[in-house]
């Protein structure tokens, strides 16, 4: 529906309601205003015979008058030229009263002062269906209306419009307060959505973060998220159409994260954390309802992982003795970044011995070898999650981030006769051609990301391995959140 805002009457205007011990004390200045022969109007929000000492009174008892103009306390009395209010006052205070009426005296033998009621268009139980009634116009996307005999949890899974787990019905009331998240317009496009390539506005996603248990101001992470995902270079469309494990993995830089709570810490690779597990699904829903990326069509995974449900987690930067990813990829200090992987996982690297960072940098670059396959190189990129009680190794001898990814490159560096097909009788590997006589690099530059995360106790650290890297596959990509 469309919601136009009533035009007031001009003179004084008050809006008051039976059930505020204010606006009944009141009530008689509201009659001694009248009968000084000024114009005064009096909308009552609960009862249409209240005050009943003054006319003429409209029942607003739909809060169409007080929701358009913004009435959070009763009383309150206005007063409006030519169609335009000029001047407000809430409560009771005989002074501001006098002023604003341009009546004296007021309230003979009332106190000074009172404050007043909440109105009915600001009661919590209310506000939702009337942001729903008045700013429905806002909202584009089709309505869908359910017999009243039908189940909202179980329509969406019957529709095919959940990942497998319940979804939160997306009521316009919902929707509109999770676009309050974002100053950015409903109808404005973020992205053209994969496979189907179907274009994709704020509203939907929005609609898709309410489903996935998204509070309004996980919003401008989402949209980020998806941007990202939307890109060429990281490539949705392939994603969705390998028959690998991966799914988009978010990390998450910047205040944003601890503004909205993320896990950087304590099992934040895991479940518990309600930003982390539904920033993830919200991208996960926008691919599969609005680009059309369902499981079994063109989602062709052989097992896929459990991380398709959703992967996202927020680096910790406060505890970091290195720079941020967000930071290493050209972005400002204090920038709130989301940045797109293309990953699984993930898989422990455990080593609870080395105290020097030497040994330890040995213990990651022999898991990081084994990751994919350990003859397979030049083809994957991988995450590297170094945890707290890990990085205190490195930070104590001074090893910066760029020392250690130096260090595990040039322990990557393999001899090509370890990797040729057929080597260790394992027909897997670089073709021969390509091997001999030479050493080959685990990963490609730029292939390997670091970050910080983790519980502060426990010396393991994770590797999240990637899908095919590069123009053939899919790239970091990062974007900036905007509010």
């Amino acid at each position: 529906m469309v919601s136009v805002a009533p035009r007031l009457p001009d003179g004084l205007v008050a809006v008051v309601k039976r059930d505020c011990p204010t606006c009944c004390l009141v009530a008689p200045v509201l009659g001694e205003i009248a009968a000084g022969g000024r114009a005064l109007t009096v909308y009552t929000q609960d009862d249409p015979e209240f005050p009943p000492a003054v006319a003429p009174r409209i029942d607003d008892h739909e809060l169409v008058v007080s929701w358009h103009h913004h009435i959070e306390t009763v009383p309150t009395l206005l007063r409006v030229e030519h169609g335009v209010e000029v001047a407000r006052t809430e409560g009771w205070s005989r002074a501001d009263w006098e002023a604003l009426a341009g009546v004296t005296p007021l309230g003979a033998g009332l106190p000074p002062h009172r404050p007043g009621c909440g109105s009915r268009s600001v009661d919590p139980s209310l506000t939702d269906a009337l942001r729903a009634r008045f700013e429905g116009d806002r909202l584009r996307a089709r309505r869908i209306e359910l017999g009243a005999v039908e189940d909202e949890i179980e329509t969406a899974f019957e529709r095919g419009w959940t990942d497998g787990l319940p979804v939160v019905p997306p009521t316009p009331a919902r929707v509109l307060r999770m676009l309050d998240g974002t100053r950015r317009a409903p109808d404005e496009v973020v992205a053209v959505v994969p496979p189907d390539l179907v274009p994709v506005t704020v509203e939907k996603v929005a609609i898709n973060a309410v489903m996935a248990g998204c509070k309004p101001e996980y919003l401008p992470v989402v949209l980020a998220a998806v941007e990202a995902a939307c890109t060429d270079a990281f490539n949705m469309h392939g994603l969705l159409c390998t028959t690998f494990f991966s799914g988009p993995v978010i990390i998450v830089n910047g205040p944003i994260a601890a503004r909205i709570g993320m896990n950087s810490g304590l099992n934040c690779l895991g479940q518990g954390n309600r930003a982390n597990s539904t920033i993830g699904r919200a991208l996960q829903l926008v691919i599969r309802n609005i680009g059309g990326g369902a499981p079994g069509g063109i989602d062709r995974a052989t097992l896929g992982s459990p991380g398709k449900h959703t992967f996202c987690f927020a680096e910790d930067e406060a505890g970091s003795p290195w720079q941020p990813l967000s930071v290493e990829r050209g972005f400002a200090a204090g920038a709130s970044t989301v940045t797109l992987f293309a990953g699984h996982g993930p898989s422990a690297i455990v080593d609870q011995i080395s105290r020097t960072p030497e040994s330890l940098a040995r213990t990651f670059a022999v898991k990081l070898r084994a990751a994919f396959h350990p003859k397979l190189v030049m083809a994957m990129g991988a995450v590297l999650v170094v945890s707290p009680e890990h990085a205190r190794v490195f930070a104590a001898a001074g090893w910066s981030k760029a020392r250690l990814r130096a260090e595990l490159d040039a322990l990557l560096m393999i001899d090509g006769a370890e990797l040729a097909r057929g080597a260790g009788g394992i027909d897997e590997g670089v073709p021969a051609q390509l091997a001999a006589g030479r050493k080959l690099p685990k990963f490609l530059p730029g292939d390997l990301a670091i970050v910080h995360a983790g519980g502060s106790a426990g010396m393991f650290s994770a590797i999240i391995e990637g899908w095919v890297s590069g123009a053939r596959g899919s790239q970091l990509t990062t974007r900036e959140v905007i509010a």
